[in-house]
């Protein structure tokens, strides 16, 4: 891809890509299959600052800007996917909500550890009755004539739920107010009536633990409410503009190691006593394929170099991540194609990249909620 990356934005790709070549890549296989949570892996991308990549160095952060986020999860997760979305869900949501709604005492005391990757974090808004659909939130929080907050509830789909050592969740605090009436709140790991429930066993993302957070009578303090009062939502999709970035870059990402194993391969194999490379039914493949990785980059830097001046992204970021992720399934699709009968084999990366890779079409919004986000926002500027 042509585009004039910083010396700065250089050296870290760089510096990324021999990380997860040397520390992530020779394990991926064995992560997979048995479901291995890549703890050891996450302490170390902490030492280097990368679990804080957009907090700002006062609490403990590497202080870089959406572009350069963008490149550590693209570089992660061209080797695993599912480190990649672990450091998303714990950046750019639970971290990144706390940065941006919480008070100056919720960031002191939270997020230089969470920048320092001493603890994890994860975010909890979807629920089995609501998913797109937030107003069926049923998860509630109930304030008591000491200011104290009881939550009863329960959410899915929670990345990092069974590891993390801090969860902002939403919680109905007025139900007569629909979404408008549902507030955040920040829970730490051992928290009286908190818990993790059921691991989803998942078609891929295997490494990366998805799973329930449940509440029972789980009672808070009133300095634990995130944001103001029944905000919560409001303040989740502002989160969500930043989130729909990060799962851009992990489909970019995935998308980026599907098409350099192609790429390899199409220059390795031989059919009619010459390389499958100098067909042009492949090489129309690739041509594609290298298109669409170029459009969804560009589209994602879009909407990144955007939120670091503090402009609105809620249409450039869900188009980065609608396209991204669309494009990424098409790559890895391509990908398998390419390989034939060896793309359905756990020797190939391509088999993982295919069934890593269509997560980016649900998580953080479907394909489906993206168009319609985009369409509200072309008809309002009209």
């Amino acid at each position: 891809m042509d585009f004039d990356y910083t010396p700065e934005q250089i050296a870290l790709r760089k510096a990324v890509r021999e990380f997860a070549e040397a520390e992530i890549a020779p394990h991926v296989l064995e992560w997979d299959e048995q479901q291995i949570f890549p703890s050891e892996v996450l302490a170390k991308l902490g030492r280097l600052g990368y679990m804080g990549a957009i907090i700002p160095e006062d609490l403990g952060g590497a202080g870089l800007g959406y572009i350069e986020y963008s490149i550590l999860i693209e570089e992660l997760s061209r080797v695993d996917g599912s480190v990649g979305i672990i450091v998303a869900a714990h950046t750019s949501l639970c971290s990144n909500h706390i940065f941006k709604m919480g008070t100056d005492e919720q960031r002191r005391c939270y997020l230089p550890r969470l920048a320092s990757g001493e603890w994890l974090g994860c975010w909890s808004l979807t629920e089995p009755e609501a998913g797109s659909d937030a107003a069926g939130t049923r998860t509630t929080a109930v304030r008591d004539s000491g200011g104290y907050w009881a939550l009863n509830g329960s959410k899915t789909f929670t990345t990092n739920a069974h590891y993390a050592d801090v969860c902002v969740a939403m919680a109905v605090t007025e139900r007569a107010a629909a979404q408008h009436g549902i507030s955040a709140f920040i829970i730490s790991k051992g928290t009286p009536g908190f818990r993790a429930g059921k691991k989803e066993n998942k078609l891929g993302l295997r490494a990366s633990a998805t799973g329930e957070v449940i509440f029972e009578n789980c009672r808070l303090a009133p300095g634990q409410l995130l944001g103001n009062q029944n905000e919560g939502f409001v303040d989740s999709l502002k989160v969500l503009d930043g989130g729909r970035i990060s799962i851009a870059a992990l489909a970019i990402g995935m998308a980026q190691g599907a098409y350099d194993a192609a790429l390899r391969y199409s220059k390795l194999r031989r059919q009619f006593s010459r390389p499958i490379s100098e067909f042009q039914a492949i090489q129309n493949k690739l041509v594609d394929m290298a298109v669409d990785l170029d459009a969804a980059r560009l589209l994602n830097y879009r909407a990144a170099w955007m939120i670091d001046r503090g402009l609105r992204v809620t249409r450039e970021s869900s188009m980065a991540k609608l396209f991204a992720s669309e494009a990424a399934v098409r790559i890895a699709n391509e990908a398998v194609q390419i390989h034939g009968g060896y793309g359905f084999i756990k020797d190939y990366p391509v088999e993982k990249f295919y069934r890593d890779v269509k997560l980016c079409t649900i998580g953080e919004g479907t394909s489906e909620i993206q168009r319609l986000v985009i369409a509200r926002q072309l008809l309002q500027s009209l």
